[in-house]
Formats: structure tokens, C-alpha cells, sequence
């Protein structure tokens, strides 16, 4: 040691270079699959989100195809059980005279003054000129003749008239009172000369029976109370009650 302080160590000089710095390296390229390895099912970042909103199409797509389904099903069913129930629209029922099918020019709508008689070339009158008061049928029953000028309003309003030949057995009457009574858009009363002992009208359509028990008379009914109208809507509950029948008509054949 020559002094006070140690002498510095022994110097190498700069680190030994080992050439040019070298470029960076650019990425590998994407490699295809290998022979028989599949692609990912879903493209990378929004796969499970396509996955989402293809279901809910689905979905929706399947909600309105059977909704659709059950609509037709639902109207082919109504349809059917319509049909069976009133027969056709009454069409299908046996004996049925169908007046606006062979006679629309009787079924003119005029009003004639009350009290004027009027002639119906059916007996007793399915449709045709009438009172301009119509005959309360808000299950009315009569016990002795009306107006048919009246009725016959009655029947414009969509109600089903039940009429019965005078001297008819009380048993038979009263079974078909109780189709009437309580029932709107329903009336009923003796008729003189009609040619059965019981006969059922509606604008345009009569039926003749000659019992009350004949299952054709609920069937003419279902099929006819209120859809047979020609003023849908207009009532049957306050109508004249009077028996007064003065100026009907004779009836004819």
C-alpha cells in the first residue's frame, strides 16, 4: 500500500460486443387447422351473444306458429259445433221453409199505419210489412191472439214467434211456454187457421210441427233467436202487451 487510500481496481474496458442489435421479430401468421380438426363453434368475443338472440328468435318464431295453429283449430272447431248444433244454420233442419231464399219479395220491411190490415201470403207471417210498434218479446206469453202486424215487427227485431192452432191440449201448450218464458227475443200466442197444430216463425223462416216435443223446435230456435234479425241490437223489451187484434188480418193459406 503506497498511501492513504487503496488504489482503484484494474479496468477492463468495455464489455465485449457480440454484433449488431437484431430487428424485432414480426408475429407467426395464423396456421390453418390440421387435417380433420374442427373450427371453434362460435367466432371468438360473441359467440355466447349470437348464441342468446337466435334462441329468443326461436322462441318467438315457435310461440306464434302455435298460437296461429290453435286459432285455426280453434275456428274449425266453433265452425263444426255449429254446424251440429244448429244444423247448418238452421239449413239442415228437416221441413224448414226458407222464405228468403224462394220468396225475398215477401219480406219487404215497409211500415203500414197501425191498425191497417195487411195481407201475408204465408200463414201465419214470417216477414213482411208491419205496425210500426212491434209486440213486447222478452219471453212473452200470450193467452189469446195478437196483432200480426205487431209480431211480425217483433220477428224484424230478431225474436222467434211460437204460434199453436186454438183448442190445442193444454200439456202441449205448456211445454211450449216454457220454451219461451224468460227468454229473450222469444213470443208466443194462439193463431186461428194456421194449417198445423203448431208452427215457429222468424224474419224469413217458419217451421211447422205438430207436437211440442218435436226436437226440431229447440233446434229452429237455437238457430234463428236473434241471429235472423234485421235490426241487430234493436230490443224486445218494450214493446206493446196489448191483445187487441181488432184489425188483423184474416189469415190465408
Amino acid at each position: 500500500m503506497t498511501g492513504a487510500y487503496p488504489e482503484p481496481p484494474p479496468s477492463y474496458g468495455p464489455p465485449p460486443s457480440y454484433g449488431a442489435p437484431q430487428p424485432p421479430q414480426p408475429p407467426y401468421p395464423p396456421q390453418p387447422p390440421y387435417p380433420g380438426q374442427q373450427p371453434p363453434p362460435y367466432p371468438p368475443g360473441g359467440g355466447k351473444s349470437n348464441r342468446g338472440v337466435l334462441i329468443a328468435v326461436v322462441s318467438i318464431v315457435g310461440a306464434l306458429a302455435v298460437l296461429c295453429v290453435a286459432g285455426i283449430v280453434g275456428v274449425v272447431w266453433y265452425t263444426t259445433r255449429a254446424h251440429d248444433d244448429a244444423g247448418d244454420n238452421g239449413q239442415a233442419i228437416a221441413g224448414l221453409i226458407d222464405y228468403r231464399t224462394t220468396h225475398p219479395e215477401w219480406l219487404e220491411r215497409e211500415h203500414k199505419p197501425e191498425g191497417e190490415k195487411i195481407e201475408y201470403p204465408m200463414t201465419p207471417a214470417a216477414g213482411g210489412p208491419h205496425h210500426p210498434v212491434w209486440q213486447r218479446c222478452a219471453g212473452d206469453v200470450y193467452p189469446t191472439a195478437i196483432d200480426e202486424g205487431n209480431a211480425v215487427h217483433s220477428l224484424e227485431h230478431g225474436a222467434v214467434w211460437i204460434t199453436y192452432q186454438p183448442g190445442t191440449p193444454a200439456g202441449e201448450v205448456e211445454k211450449l211456454a216454457q220454451k219461451v218464458r224468460n227468454n229473450d227475443f222469444m213470443l208466443m200466442s194462439p193463431y186461428e187457421g194456421q194449417p198445423t197444430p203448431i208452427s215457429l216463425q222468424a224474419w224469413g223462416y217458419q217451421l211447422r210441427v205438430s207436437t211440442a216435443s218435436d226436437a226440431r223446435i229447440d233446434r229452429f230456435i237455437k238457430a234463428y233467436r236473434e241471429t235472423a234479425s234485421m235490426e241487430a241490437g234493436v230490443p224486445c223489451s218494450n214493446g206493446t202487451t196489448s191483445n187487441d187484434v181488432s184489425a188483423a188480418p184474416t189469415a190465408t193459406a
